[in-house]
């Protein structure tokens, strides 16, 4: 029997190495170990503000992957549809210390990896149908093609049960041999989506538009039911298949340490709120608001609250 899920997700977790101290990676001697994956972020987050969470993926079985395990057990995270892989390894990475709120240099050390080996073969129906939403990102599309197909099949299979299902295009260009590909492959996920969450700039390459607006229309032709771009300092701007459309204002952070994981807390927030059927502006709000806490911390996911953290 597999236990009633609010969210699945798919995604590749790596072990994380984050400087302790700034200056370029080859000079730095001590680091910190920690879990990265976009995927992985907004599972631990929905997870720590009590929802059920059920992670789709393969880990090597190494110290990584072990440690990957863990890291779930720790947050409460379903790891039924994990399978730990002997013949591949666990991918890492190294991030480096960054204290002014400019970009930490990343260096991704995953070519191969167990989760590389995703496939049509990891859905199991009755995990994923356990689940009332699927959550989906264009990390895990990126990673190979036969992970991209179980993507593709999870958002058709969900769909047709009528699950409500969001889709972050998180684009990593250099993961995919094209742009050309990587546009037509993440627009073909996104169609299937009722929520889509695109920074602004992402919106421009996917859709070819250069406003808001037209990025948002661009996905709502499509059957999209609501679109919420990203845009920075300036917060939140969305549109909705009725023709709801304004901006939300951000929450404005004294000390940004570090930005990677603030797109992750956002869709967290966006996610959340809806499951609980709170209208979007307030759902748009709290995303602004985690992707806010995310952002003072070092660290991909250490920022993201609990749900007695969020209500203070």
């Amino acid at each position: 029997m597999h236990k009633t899920l609010d969210v699945i997700t798919i995604g590749e977790a790596m072990a994380m190495f984050v400087a302790t101290e700034t200056g370029e990676l080859s000079a730095v001697k001590h680091f910190i170990k920690r879990v990265a994956g976009a995927e992985l972020n907004v599972a631990t987050g929905l997870a720590r503000l009590g929802l059920n969470v059920g992670w789709v993926s393969r880990v090597g079985d190494d110290s990584f992957g072990h440690f990957v395990l863990d890291s779930l057990k720790k947050e409460g995270i379903d790891a039924a549809g994990v399978t730990l892989d002997a013949r591949f390894p666990t991918g890492f990475q190294l991030k480096s210390k960054v204290e002014n709120g400019t970009d930490p240099i990343v260096e991704y050390f995953r070519k191969g990896s167990a989760a590389s080996h995703l496939s049509v073969d990891d859905y199991n129906a009755p995990h994923f149908s356990s689940a009332r939403h699927l959550h989906l990102s264009g990390v895990a599309a990126a990673l190979s093609a036969s992970s991209y197909e179980l993507l593709d099949h999870a958002a058709a299979a969900m769909k047709a049960q009528g699950k409500t299902i969001s889709f972050d295009p998180n684009l990593r260009p250099v993961l995919w041999k094209s742009e050309a590909e990587m546009v037509e492959k993440l627009n073909r996920l996104a169609f299937q989506a009722d929520w889509v969450l695109p920074g602004v700039k992402e919106g421009m390459i996917l859709t070819g538009e250069s406003s808001p607006e037209g990025i948002a229309d661009f996905y709502l032709n499509k059957g999209v039911k609501a679109v919420v771009l990203k845009t920075g300092a300036d917060g939140a701007w969305f549109k909705t298949a009725s023709g709801e459309q304004g901006a939300v204002a951000a929450v404005k952070v004294e000390n940004v340490v570090d930005t990677v994981g603030a797109g992750d807390g956002f869709a967290v927030g966006v996610i959340s709120a809806l499951l609980e059927g709170k209208p979007l502006l307030q759902a748009i709000a709290r995303g602004n608001t985690i992707g806010s806490l995310a952002i003072q911390v070092q660290g991909d996911s250490e920022g993201l609250p609990t749900r007695a953290e969020l209500n203070e």
